[in-house]
C-alpha cells in the first residue's frame, strides 16, 4: 500500500469521526427540545386542570384556595351545582322589552365526577396533580389572595407557577417567563403560554 491510500483511508476515517460527531451534537439538540416541549406540555396540561380546579373552587367557595391541601380536599369532596338560567322577554305597549331572568338548581355533581372524569382523563392521579412534570417531585407554588384595584374595590387572585423550569429560556431573569396560569396583581385565569 502507498503513502496515498494510507492518507486517503486515514483521512476517510477522520471525516467519517468528524461527521458522526456532527450529527451527535444536533441529534442531541434537537432531543433535548423535543424532550422539553413533551415536558412543557404535560405541565401546561396540569395548569390548565389545576385553573379549572380554582375556578370551580372560587365558583363554590367565593375566593381561590391558596393550598394544594384545600382544592385537593375540594376535589376529592366538594361538588359543583348545577343551575339552569332561563330568559323571558315580554314586549310592552310602548315597544320596549321587559327581560326576567330566573335561575334554577338542577343539583349538584362531585368536583371529580364533573371536573377530572375518566372519560376525559383516563390516567388521572390526584396525587400527581399538584408535582411538576420531569421536576423530581417538586409541586407548583400556589398563591391565592384578594388585591385592592383602582377605585378602591377587592379582587381575588390565584397564581399557579412551575418553580423551577425546564427550559433554559423560561429560567431567565429569576424564572421570570416560568410557566404559570393566573396572576398575582391582576384578575387574570389566564396561562402565560398563549
Amino acid at each position: 500500500m502507498n503513502l496515498t491510500k494510507v492518507l486517503s483511508l486515514v483521512f476517510f476515517a477522520v471525516a467519517a469521526f468528524l461527521g458522526y460527531l456532527l450529527w451527535k451534537g444536533v441529534n442531541d439538540v434537537v432531543e433535548e427540545e423535543k424532550r422539553i416541549a413533551l415536558l412543557e406540555a404535560a405541565a401546561i396540561e396540569k395548569l390548565t386542570m389545576l385553573r379549572d380546579a380554582q375556578l370551580a373552587y372560587q365558583a363554590s367557595n367565593g375566593k381561590y384556595a391558596s393550598t394544594w391541601d384545600s382544592l385537593r380536599m375540594f376535589i376529592e369532596e366538594g361538588t359543583i351545582w348545577i343551575v339552569q338560567r332561563t330568559e323571558t322577554t315580554k314586549l310592552l305597549d310602548y315597544g320596549a322589552e321587559e327581560i326576567k331572568v330566573s335561575y334554577d338548581t338542577l343539583g349538584s355533581v362531585p368536583v371529580m365526577d364533573s371536573l377530572f372524569n375518566a372519560r376525559k382523563f383516563p390516567d388521572f392521579n390526584i396525587d400527581l396533580l399538584p408535582v411538576v412534570p420531569g421536576s423530581g417531585g417538586k409541586q407548583f407554588e400556589f398563591f391565592a389572595d384578594k388585591v385592592e384595584k383602582t377605585g378602591g374595590y377587592m379582587v381575588n387572585v390565584f397564581e399557579i407557577r412551575d418553580p423551577s423550569p425546564i427550559n433554559p429560556k423560561r429560567r431567565a431573569n429569576n424564572n421570570e417567563k416560568a410557566l404559570r396560569v393566573g396572576s398575582r396583581t391582576d384578575a387574570s385565569t389566564e396561562g402565560n403560554w398563549k
